[in-house]
């Protein structure tokens, strides 16, 4: 494994899906900065820690509004 030195962006998009994305490049359409950066390590905890149910939002909100 290589010691990753860049940092990193935590990103969301529309459906509350997490990704991180390098600080020095544009992000793609469709997804906005979750307010968090940092090494590659921190940001991926802190994904851990934000994104408790990896269930797109469209998913989720057709389930309860189903049951």
């Amino acid at each position: 494994m290589t010691d990753d030195q860049h940092q990193y962006h935590v990103v969301v998009n529309d459906e509350e899906q997490y990704s991180i994305w390098a600080s020095d490049s544009d992000l793609p359409a469709g997804w906005h900065p979750a307010g968090f950066s940092g090494d590659r390590a921190a940001c991926l905890a802190h994904i851990e820690e934000a994104w408790t149910d990896m269930r797109p939002r469209s998913l989720r909100e057709r389930i309860a509004t189903s049951g």
